[in-house]
C-alpha cells in the first residue's frame, strides 16, 4: 500500500502552488498536502497514468488577504491564480481559508 509523500519530495505542481500563493496572500500559516495517492485508483486518474503524483491537495491557508471576502471570493483568488497548474495536471483541491481573526476566534472557541 502506499503511503502520502513527505514534504522533502514535493514535486513541481506542489512547489508551484506554494509559491503562487505565497506571492499572492503572503499567509501567516500555509500548509499544503499532497493527497494525489489517495486518488490514483479513480477512473480518471487511471486514464491519465496516475497523474504524475500531483492532481490532488488539501490547502490551508491563512491571510489578512482573505479579509472581507466571502469563502467563495478566497476559493476564486486561489482557483484563479492556479489556472496554469489546472490546465497541467491539478485535478482538485480541498480548500481551507481563514483570516487570523477567523483562527483566533475558533481557537477560543474550543
Amino acid at each position: 500500500m502506499s503511503s502520502a509523500p513527505t514534504a522533502s519530495e514535493a514535486g513541481p505542481i506542489e512547489t508551484s502552488i506554494r509559491n503562487k500563493l505565497t506571492d499572492l496572500l503572503k499567509p501567516s500559516e500555509l500548509k499544503i498536502t499532497n493527497d494525489s495517492w489517495q486518488h490514483r485508483h479513480h477512473a480518471a486518474m487511471k486514464a491519465i497514468g496516475g497523474g504524475d503524483g500531483e492532481t490532488h491537495f488539501s490547502v490551508e491557508v491563512v491571510s489578512d488577504e482573505f479579509t472581507g471576502k466571502r469563502t467563495m471570493q478566497r476559493h476564486r483568488m486561489i482557483y484563479g491564480a492556479l489556472a496554469d497548474e489546472f490546465n497541467t495536471g491539478l485535478h482538485a483541491l480541498s480548500l481551507n481559508t481563514k483570516t487570523p481573526s477567523e483562527v483566533v476566534t475558533t481557537a477560543t472557541a474550543s
